[in-house]
């Protein structure tokens, strides 16, 4: 999974490269990498869920304390962490922001 983030005020996150980033999917998909993406709402409509002791703690974003935000996700089919580090290079928000590469259970 790539994991697509930035830093609150910094360019990246007002930067629209929408069209880009669907070329990319493309080219994954054509060649059989890509399973899905999407991108997410900013974190002001977040809420984190926390249970302790039995009890539910929510709380809504923006939350001050974080300084860098997932702003979406792809999903790949690779054959090595290496093939995914490859896509992850290639992907336009890498140029503008953070892209986190994680193997998923």
């Amino acid at each position: 999974m790539l994991m697509l983030g930035g830093t609150i005020g910094e360019e990246a996150l007002d930067t629209d490269i929408t069209a880009p980033c669907h070329a990319w999917a493309g080219e994954l998909t054509r060649r059989g990498l890509h399973v899905t993406g999407m991108g997410l709402h900013p974190p002001e409509s977040a809420t984190t869920v926390r249970v302790r002791g039995g009890e539910a703690l929510l709380t809504d974003g923006p939350f001050a304390e974080t300084k860098e935000q997932i702003g979406g996700i792809a999903i790949l089919e690779c054959e090595s962490r290496e093939q995914a580090v490859e896509a992850a290079k290639a992907h336009p928000w890498a140029a503008i922001g953070t892209i986190e590469v994680r193997e998923m259970l």
